[in-house]
């Protein structure tokens, strides 16, 4: 009998060990993020701006990527060029039209491993009204460290492009304005005592 239990034990340990991790829920740090995008003026320069209020939520499993998920929500009035008019310009019915589509989301369909200290995370992109699939290449995550209140930090880098046309922001001629759309997300997320499962 005395073998018979040492034997569960055993294998208990080592199923234990084998087994995946679980996904724990981080916040994203909006005061240590950035939601960033560049497009081409008249093909002749880049005009860089980004958007300075967001959040979200990411479920993150380091020993299995794929239940792993992310979801950001960025307010669509917070676009900054560092030029008053253009941004109002951008804000307008002309380009994001803030006023009726307040929000810019992405909500992942799919988490995959790509590579050393990479993932590639597929989702949907909802901007002006319309949804479309994304990739978004990210380096990271990296981390954690522990932040000064002692809870847990850590940070990606994830990048796609898209055409603007895509999502129905077509009313400046490509001569004019760029098509496409690099975007850049910088992300830092924490976790609280209160996002611990």
């Amino acid at each position: 009998m005395r073998h018979r239990s040492t034997f569960i034990v055993i294998v208990t340990i080592v199923l234990g060990a084998l087994a995946p991790g679980y996904a724990e829920t981080w916040k994203i740090d909006p005061a240590h993020s950035a939601a960033q995008f560049s497009v081409r003026h008249m093909g002749i320069s880049t005009v860089r701006g980004n958007f300075t209020q967001l959040g979200g939520t990411i479920q993150y499993d380091s020993a299995n990527p794929a239940a792993s998920s992310v979801e950001v929500t960025i307010e669509s009035a917070s676009v900054d060029t560092r030029v008053e008019k253009r941004d109002n310009d951008l804000r307008s019915d002309k380009f994001v039209d803030s006023a009726k589509f307040p929000q810019i989301t992405f909500k992942s369909k799919r988490v995959e491993a790509a590579g050393a200290g990479k993932l590639k995370v597929t989702g949907d992109l909802t901007l002006h009204g319309t949804t479309k699939e994304v990739v978004l290449e990210v380096d990271g995550p990296n981390g954690p460290i522990k932040d000064m209140q002692g809870n847990p930090r850590m940070g990606a880098s994830a990048t796609t492009t898209i055409n603007r046309r895509d999502f129905g922001v077509s009313t400046y001629p490509a001569a004019v304005v760029g098509e496409d759309v690099a975007i850049t997300l910088d992300v830092e997320f924490a976790q609280t005592p209160q996002a611990k499962h």
